[in-house]
């Protein structure tokens, strides 16, 4: 009963983290449209009527970060951000200085969570209340990290999924005669409903654009951060473009038609490999099954005439 008491505390932990991490996504998508709203909002009858949700968790959100802060350039910031912390805040765009100060401490908040709640919960004595203090320790630790690289993990997978998308875009808009500067405004601007996280990156692309930096400069994210080669490969042919002219349409059709033909061999492995799996659980399952419907009168006949000659 006690562990289920602490396995649940530990889960609320968790979908605390989660809930925070929630909030932290929609405080920056609407980040860009706070002066326009505030504006809007003053000229309105009534408007400062109450806050809501949004300002309750903007504000859970601003006191973690305050609580971070301060442990910008100490040693504690130096032993639980690692560089592949950083790079995982870079995935889930996060390496703001905002983000880094709320993993630094939902971190540390829930290294001293944890272990209070396990010692609450299983009340142990001597040595294994040691061992649940070091357990309760790297769990409070490990949650963010964890939730953090699983959050990377979706991201990618959406960046891998949107990308034929992305390329089919491309080429349609190079065929009614747009440069590549008008395509990839287009796409940031009016076609990011088709694909939502790169259309988002690059709407941030385009005008980190318009602020003075190269297409190179611009364009690293998205090439850089995903970990897709694929991905990597179109942001380069694009900035070489970019770079020298040249028409793109032509070498965008072989790139798409080499994705699509990677994908299509990725997937009949794939099948390959579960075939061979299923092979194994339907011996596991379906073959006791099948003996029993198979031999089950024979041996229930065996049974009744042995029966009879015993009698």
């Amino acid at each position: 009963m006690q562990m289920l008491i602490a396995a649940a505390l530990v889960s609320f932990a968790l979908a605390a983290l989660v809930a925070a991490a929630g909030l932290l996504a929609r405080g920056r998508g609407s980040e860009r449209a706070e002066a326009a709203l505030r504006t809007a909002l003053q000229d309105t009858p009534g408007a400062a009527a109450a806050p809501g949700a949004g300002a309750r968790g903007t504000g859970l959100l601003e006191r973690l970060a305050a609580l971070g802060r301060h442990l910008e350039g100490s040693r504690v910031q130096g032993w639980l951000l690692a560089p592949e912390d950083r790079l995982l805040l870079e995935q889930i765009n996060w390496h703001h200085r905002s983000g880094t100060a709320i993993f630094l401490s939902l971190r540390v908040l829930l290294a001293l969570l944890v272990p209070i709640v396990l010692l609450a919960a299983l009340q142990p004595a001597g040595a294994r209340a040691v061992a649940a203090l070091v357990l309760g320790l790297a769990s409070g630790l490990l949650l963010p990290k964890l939730a953090l690289r699983s959050w990377a993990q979706r991201l990618r997978r959406r960046a891998h999924d949107e990308l034929p998308m992305l390329i089919d875009l491309l080429r349609l808009l190079q065929s009614v005669g747009f440069s590549i500067d008008q395509s990839l405004q287009m796409l940031g601007d009016k076609l990011h409903a088709a694909i939502p996280l790169l259309g988002r990156e690059l709407q941030e692309a385009n005008i980190a654009y318009i602020h003075g930096r190269t297409r190179a400069q611009s364009l690293r994210r998205i090439g850089e951060s995903f970990g897709d080669e694929d991905l990597r490969s179109l942001v380069q042919m694009i900035v070489q473009v970019h770079q020298h002219g040249g028409a793109i349409q032509e070498p965008l059709r072989q790139f798409s038609a080499r994705l699509r033909e990677s994908r299509r061999m990725k997937l009949k492995d794939k099948v390959g490999k579960l075939s061979v799996k299923m092979t194994v659980v339907m011996m596991v399952t379906l073959l006791p099954a099948l003996m029993v419907v198979l031999s089950g009168p024979a041996i229930l006949a065996l049974a009744g005439a042995m029966k009879r000659m015993g009698s």
